[in-house]
């Protein structure tokens, strides 16, 4: 899933949630289930996401939404491999940006 927001050095959960195209609830939810996920706190409690953040999001998100893990499964796929599963995932988005570049070029001729 390519995701599209703007480069920053945090993002809030509403705009994480919105790029993700699911409820904050969810991310909430998923940061307590993986530890992989420790987002910043700021002193009224607010959520800050990193970029690193949302590359964990990301591989999350594939395992559990896209090729249908449940989360046990998807915490251990992270802890045995986290390296392959990273590869795989950042090989599986350059390929989606490549395919959605190439649509915008087929829409312009």
């Amino acid at each position: 899933m390519y995701i599209n927001l703007p480069d920053k050095r945090y993002y809030k959960i509403g705009e994480v949630a919105k790029a993700f195209g699911v409820n904050t609830s969810l991310i909430r939810f998923w940061e307590n289930e993986f530890d992989v996920l420790k987002p910043k706190k700021n002193k009224k409690g607010n959520r800050l996401f990193t970029p690193e953040d949302l590359k964990n999001l990301q591989l999350i998100y594939h395992l559990v939404k896209e090729k249908g893990f449940t989360l046990e499964g998807a915490k251990n796929k992270l802890k045995e491999s986290p390296e392959k599963v990273s590869s795989n995932h950042e090989i599986i988005l350059k390929l989606e940006q490549v395919k959605n570049e190439l649509l915008q070029i087929k829409n312009q001729l």
